[in-house]
């Protein structure tokens, strides 16, 4: 029976770069996949487009070509990625000037497009998920609108052989999923396929996550080597089963209870998974540990896709103020709580507009809040103070850390490290637009 191995070489955008290229050297992989957007980073993506239109990007795109291009098109692995943001044309134009600077002959680059959705969101009668109010209501401050494309286009892309495909808002999961259904021939309606396919996408994501990433707990679930953790790998069959494993000799683990972490992760519902192509059910799903870092995931089902895809929705909320000082030593928590009492004193009287405002103590309620601090009932010898506030206006944000870094001269003995930022915050909200309404587009360039 056929199989293919997919190599995830990114979980976020600004995820380590060297697992990557341990996995086209020694994985053995035809595939290499960096997921890179989250659904802020599209928003923000957006702003830097507004202002360089050849921008939009992944700002790691060129450090992550540059490693991994020559090596991939060496070896015929494939690569596909997320990191063209908002503006995947310019990411492709940048993978073809990296191309050519390698001496790379022949490399053919697509471009998938068309998830930007923001002026049919802007006019159309369109909801916000989260409120139930238009989407029209906000068009003042929505700054960008994706909606998430499917495995399609990459499908598209693969058979018109492209050695790099590089597109904006796809699902995490139809980055891995496509492959599959290229090399394997399968059905774009052959849901309990589709579904096998994307419960490995799934695991695969967030790259490390599944080998020992955001799962280590010292004396619980110990994992050796993190510092040179390595990337996963899916050995898919023809018939979507499939085991998970990494590079022999890479740092931390693949076991059932990683694998298991990473399916419950960001799932609301498991036996009703919606993605663009399919509705997957992984409440069947079951892992087997078939040797040292290799296991099998088996029972993930599908059934019909949606109707409707979801629309990331970037907006301007608001501006944030924030201001940090440290206090050590004897007393250290008793300094630190009269540097707050100061500044939310001095906040009143200079009558600085928030929407809302902390006061926390690093180290004692910054987490949990005053009521479950100091459980121990153990003073530490250090604490850091922090102020943070929501505001209208970029200037009354900044006022807020202005009054954190008086308290220099003006507040309790010996504090120091003062730190203050005033930052314009980008938040998310989602809505619903009939498939209908969007057309994925894939163009090609070549060096």
């Amino acid at each position: 029976m056929k199989t293919i191995r997919i190599g995830s070489g990114a979980g976020y955008s600004g995820d380590r770069i060297e697992p990557a290229v341990e996995l086209a050297e020694k994985g053995d992989i035809q595939y290499l996949v960096f997921e890179c957007l989250a659904e802020r980073t599209i928003a923000i993506a957006q702003g830097a487009k507004l202002k360089d239109p050849t921008k939009g990007y992944d700002p790691l795109l060129a450090d992550r070509m540059q490693a991994v291009l020559k090596l991939c098109h060496g070896k015929g692995i494939k690569i596909i990625t997320n990191m063209g943001a908002a503006n995947p044309a310019a990411g492709a134009a940048k993978i073809q000037e990296i191309a050519r600077a390698l001496g790379l002959k022949g490399l053919k680059v697509a471009a998938v497009s068309g998830d930007d959705v923001l002026a049919e969101l802007k006019s159309g009668p369109h909801r916000i998920e989260e409120t139930g109010e238009p989407a029209s209501a906000m068009a003042g401050k929505l700054v960008s609108a994706n909606a998430y494309l499917g495995a399609g286009p990459i499908v598209e892309a693969l058979k018109a052989g492209a050695d790099v495909v590089i597109t904006g808002r796809v699902a995490d999961p139809a980055l891995f999923l496509a492959p599959q259904i290229f090399e394997f021939g399968w059905a774009m309606d052959d849901w309990d396929r589709l579904g096998k396919g994307t419960v490995v996408g799934h695991l695969l994501e967030c790259a490390g996550q599944v080998t020992g990433g955001y799962f280590a707990d010292p004396g619980v679930k110990d994992v050796a080597d993190l510092a040179r953790l390595g990337f996963p790998i899916a050995e898919v069959q023809e018939d979507g089963q499939a085991v998970i494993t990494k590079v022999k000799g890479s740092g931390g683990a693949v076991t059932t209870a990683t694998c298991k972490e990473q399916l419950l992760y960001e799932i609301h519902n498991p036996t009703t998974y919606f993605t663009p192509d399919v509705i997957a059910d992984f409440s069947g799903v079951t892992f087997t540990q078939d040797g040292p870092d290799r296991v099998r995931v088996a029972g993930a089902t599908g059934r019909a896709r949606p109707e409707t895809l979801k629309v990331s929705v970037g907006y301007i909320d608001c501006f944030i103020g924030e201001g940090q000082m440290s206090y050590a030593g004897p007393g250290a928590v008793a300094r630190g709580r009269l540097a707050l009492e100061i500044v939310r004193e001095r906040l009143k009287l200079m009558g600085v507009k928030t929407t809302e405002l902390r006061f926390d103590l690093i180290g004692i309620d910054s987490i949990h809040g005053e009521g479950l601090s100091n459980a121990a009932g153990m003073e530490p010898y250090e604490v850091r103070v922090r102020v943070v506030g929501r505001t209208e206006t970029l200037k009354e944000a900044v006022r807020i850390g202005n009054e954190v870094e008086t308290l220099y001269t003006n507040g309790p003995a010996s504090g120091g490290g003062a730190t203050k930022s005033a930052k314009e915050v980008v938040a998310m909200l989602s809505a619903l637009l009939p498939r209908t309404l969007v057309t994925p587009v894939v163009d090609y360039v070549e060096a």
